[in-house]
C-alpha cells in the first residue's frame, strides 16, 4: 500500500510532458567560469619565522605543508595554531557564510585592492579571506585555550598583507 501511495505521489508531481520545465526567474544557473587568481606561493609566501613573529607564541611543535596550505601548531590538536589555505576556483562567499552561520559575523575588508572578509570570536579566533579573481586565500588564527599574546585578527591581517605583497600576478 505504501509503495502505491509513493508511486501516486511521484506521478502527481510530474507535468506529464516531455519538455523540460522552465527555470524560475531569479533561480541560480550554472556558475560562469572564472579566471584563476595569481600565484600565492607555498604557505601564502610567508616564512615560518614571520608567522612566529606575528603569532608571538612559544616555538611551533608541528608545521604541516601540503598542496593546499600550511598549518603551524603549538601544543598539538586544539592548541594555538595558524592555518593558511588557498582555494582555487572556489567562491569566497561560501566560506564567509559558514563563518556567519556559526556565530562569527563577517565584516568586509580590502587588502591591496582585493576584497575579502574578516570574522572573529571572543578575541581567541580570527578568520580572514581575500578574493583573487576565481580563487581566495584563507587565514585562520586560533589561540585555543591559551591566553592570546596578540589580537588574532591583527595576526591574520599582517600575514595576509605580507602574502599579498609577494604574490605573483
Amino acid at each position: 500500500m505504501a509503495a502505491v501511495s509513493a508511486v501516486t505521489l511521484v506521478a502527481a508531481c510530474g507535468d506529464g510532458g516531455d519538455s523540460p520545465s522552465p527555470v524560475p526567474t531569479g533561480a541560480p544557473t550554472a556558475s560562469e567560469p572564472t579566471d584563476p587568481g595569481p600565484f600565492l606561493g607555498e604557505c601564502g609566501s610567508v616564512t615560518d619565522d614571520e608567522v612566529a613573529a606575528a603569532f608571538a607564541m612559544p616555538p611551533f611543535t608541528m608545521i604541516t605543508r601540503n598542496s593546499v596550505g600550511c598549518e603551524w601548531e603549538v601544543g598539538g590538536l586544539g592548541g594555538p595554531s595558524v592555518t593558511f589555505s588557498w582555494y582555487r576556483g572556489s567562491p569566497i562567499g561560501r566560506e564567509r557564510a559558514g563563518s556567519e552561520l556559526i556565530g562569527r559575523p563577517a565584516q568586509d575588508i580590502s587588502i591591496d585592492g582585493n576584497p575579502g572578509f574578516i570574522a572573529s570570536s571572543s578575541g581567541i579566533l580570527c578568520e580572514l579571506g581575500v578574493q583573487f579573481d576565481g580563487d581566495f586565500a584563507h587565514w585562520s588564527v586560533m589561540y585555543g585555550n591559551s591566553r592570546p599574546t596578540a589580537d588574532p585578527c591583527d595576526v591574520a591581517r599582517t600575514l595576509a598583507e605580507l602574502g599579498v605583497s609577494r604574490m605573483q600576478r
